[in-house]
């Protein structure tokens, strides 16, 4: 039987092109500039002299720490990292999709793009191919409808617009 952690560690991370992109200049920003900035900080407040009581050089290892956990966070994503091809086709929902969907029960117009877990902000309409409403959507077209399970019942869209950038 398998443990949990390597079920895990085999679990691809469904990605956008963009967000691929993203993640990787994110990660030579870190290694390249943030590690040097943070090395000189440390330096400048060892400089200052006793180390037990320099809150510089507290708050710039605090910092190393930070940005050596988000290089490995984004190193373990990258190496599990698969970009979406559009396998279904132009006019198809799949990652990277734009999609314009009529709330039901709302009656309202909702417009996001359609996105891997790891790059899902709702803040900025990207949702999860995970989420339920994201998995629902996964190769319908304009035209189709579907019914998504939520807390609160069963909620339906129809799907108005699908675009690809």
């Amino acid at each position: 039987m398998r443990k949990v952690s390597q079920i895990m560690a085999e679990k691809k991370n469904l990605m956008t092109y963009e967000g691929l992109k993203k993640l990787e200049d994110e990660l030579q920003d870190l290694k390249v500039n943030r590690r040097k900035e943070v090395a000189q900080k440390i330096k400048e407040a060892r400089e200052q002299g006793d180390l037990s009581e320099n809150a510089e050089y507290d708050a710039a290892k605090d910092e190393q720490r930070d940005i050596e956990a988000r290089i490995e966070e984004i190193e373990k994503i990258l190496k599990n990292a698969e970009v979406a091809d559009d396998e279904f086709g132009a006019g198809v929902i799949n990652l990277g999709s734009t999609v314009t969907v009529y709330d039901c029960e709302f009656d309202e117009e909702l417009v996001f793009k359609l996105v891997g877990s790891t790059e899902a902000k709702s803040l900025e309409n990207k949702i999860s191919n995970e989420a339920p409403l994201g998995k629902a959507l996964i190769g319908k077209v304009a035209g189709d409808e579907v019914e998504v399970e939520t807390p609160s019942g069963i909620m339906k869209y129809k799907v108005i617009n699908v675009t690809r950038e």
